[in-house]
């Protein structure tokens, strides 16, 4: 499987302390792969000084964009889209937990199985996870949810490292409405729904913190919105109208 370019998409959210360093370090990774591609940095509306950090790691690769206000993590990645041009598409996110050096995983999947899309999947068995013991209960309970609601043949939808062809996300990335809490399950089941073909790959998480705590609150509006997805799949019947 060859590609022409690839886009890899940064989203960041308060990562002042970390920015620079994470940019430069995913810079540094690609350079030395010896591929064509470039680094879309979107500042999700954040209240400190992350923008302008990052803006200290640009360069002929490297582009920063930010968000006027804080709208989601899904709403930053939208937008970052906007702006790239690869023929494959990479979600990364900016806090590192994954590191970029994961992609080959990803690609070699991708072209093993001539997938559309790969995904960093936490529960796939060669996974190794270093995270809080109350995340991985919220993520098999999720994925439980997820399983009776939608049937989607996918272990995981949240993790933060996912590979496009870039055709995908032209068809049905402006169909998806979640810009934060579900965002990712309901662009996967867009992708599912038109037929195109979705396969796990195994990730190394080193978690750093930065999703913030578990809270009901956080709970309560991940379940809102897989339950809107719910509603505008089976009842609503609202993507086979847009």
């Amino acid at each position: 499987m060859k590609f022409e370019k690839l886009s890899i998409l940064m989203p960041m959210y308060n990562e002042e302390t970390a920015a620079a360093a994470n940019i430069l370090e995913t810079d540094g990774y690609f350079r030395n792969l010896g591929i064509t591609y470039e680094i879309i940095v979107m500042d999700d509306g954040s209240k400190d000084l992350t923008y302008n950090k990052a803006l200290t790691a640009t360069n002929d690769h490297i582009k920063v964009f930010k968000l006027t206000k804080n709208e989601g993590k899904g709403e930053a990645l939208r937008t970052a889209f906007n702006f790239c041009g690869g023929d494959l598409v990479m979600f990364l996110d900016g806090d590192l937990d994954i590191h970029p050096k994961q992609f080959e995983a990803l690609f070699d999947v991708m072209k093993n199985d001539s997938s559309d899309v790969v995904i960093g999947s936490k529960r796939h068995p060669k996974s190794v996870l270093n995270y809080p013991l109350s995340r991985k209960f919220l993520s098999a309970s999720y994925f439980f949810i997820v399983k009776l609601l939608f049937g989607l043949p996918l272990r995981d939808t949240q993790t933060g490292i996912k590979l496009f062809r870039a055709e995908v996300l032209k068809k049905v990335f402006h169909k998806v409405l979640i810009k934060r809490y579900a965002f990712d399950l309901e662009l996967l089941i867009l992708a599912h729904y038109n037929k195109f073909k979705i396969s796990e790959a195994p990730v190394v998480v080193d978690y750093k913190g930065k999703y913030g705590h578990i809270t009901l609150k956080l709970i309560f509006n991940m379940l809102w919105d897989t339950m809107a997805i719910f509603y505008r799949l089976r009842i609503l019947h609202y993507y086979d109208k847009v």
